[in-house]
């Protein structure tokens, strides 16, 4: 098929009928009306010889040759917007802008104190809105640009986005200064089998990958309390004789405020990589770009 066959405005509607799964969504974001943009549809099917979506009670969903054709048509709107858009400045000291950072609590406790920190001296008038990366319609947020960028370690996100390595992080044992424990400078795997254990199940984080691991390696732990995500660990162990197994830059953020002791762990665990993900569609644009540059320079590590 030649480009000269196919009305390029039919693929914009495609590209947001990906996005929103909605027809009055689409018409919505577009301006137009729920007819015309049954009738784009319409027009794009019988171009391309496809349903490219099936009605059900989840709404619009994307047959196999939609799914194909995802990628390369959000990275061609991605290169027109930016092409057509490139002498648009955006002025970090003047904007007024909200950005929207998906990320886990750990990533609330280590990340935004530093990023408001560094906001206020370069960017005063932006606003910072966090959302939890777990969230399961997160690659369709940041395609819509409800999300700007997410932090962490997500392994879900690939096609379709860009990745900046942050750091690579240790997982350590983290527990009271008053724990037993806190007298050895160093854990034996038998002190930490016989301790009393916080778990932490994030889930739809990869942070489970560390309970898989001790698990592979036999590793046994006396779980008394197991909770669903990292926010409470400092105020467990700060009254609590237990161990949290958690990654090392919460592990310091928490020491200080709440008398904690940070060990190296005793088993051998891999180290995880924590990036900044955004979709294609913003790669060029400029304040997106402006925000991830800002972020690679206050927490970029190597």
């Amino acid at each position: 098929m030649n480009l000269r066959d196919i009305d390029l405005n039919l693929l914009l509607v495609f590209d947001r009928m990906l996005a929103e799964r909605r027809v009055s969504a689409v018409a919505q974001s577009l301006g137009l009306s729920q007819p015309a943009v049954s009738n784009a549809l319409a027009r794009l099917r019988r171009a391309l010889g496809d349903e490219l979506f099936l009605r059900t009670a989840q709404g619009m969903v994307p047959t196999p040759l939609a799914m194909q054709l995802a990628e390369p048509v959000a990275a061609a709107m991605s290169a027109l917007h930016g092409a057509l858009n490139q002498s648009t400045a955006f002025d970090p000291a003047t904007s007024t802008r909200s950005f929207t950072l998906a990320m886990t609590d750990i990533g609330e406790v280590y990340f935004t104190p530093r990023l408001m920190e560094r906001l206020n001296q370069v960017a005063p008038g932006i606003r910072i809105s966090t959302v939890r990366n777990t969230a399961v319609n997160l690659r369709d947020e940041m395609e819509a640009g409800q999300v700007d960028i997410a932090i962490g370690l997500l392994p879900q996100l690939k096609a379709g986005f860009y990745q900046r390595r942050l750091f690579m992080q240790r997982y350590v044992c983290l527990f009271g200064k008053q724990h037993p424990l806190a007298a050895k400078s160093r854990l034996t795997l038998k002190d930490f089998a016989s301790a009393d254990h916080v778990l932490i199940q994030a889930a739809g984080t990869g942070h489970g990958q560390v309970d898989e691991q001790m698990a592979a390696q036999g590793i046994a732990r006396k779980v008394r309390l197991v909770v669903p995500h990292f926010v409470a660990v400092g105020h467990i162990l700060q009254s609590q004789p237990m161990i949290a197994t958690v990654p090392e830059k919460l592990a310091r953020a928490l020491a200080e405020p709440f008398g904690l002791a940070v060990r190296a762990h005793p088993a051998d665990l891999p180290q995880v990589a924590i990036n900044a993900f955004w979709h294609a569609r913003f790669h060029r644009e400029p304040g997106n770009r402006w925000l991830r540059e800002l972020l690679t320079e206050t927490f970029a590590e190597g």
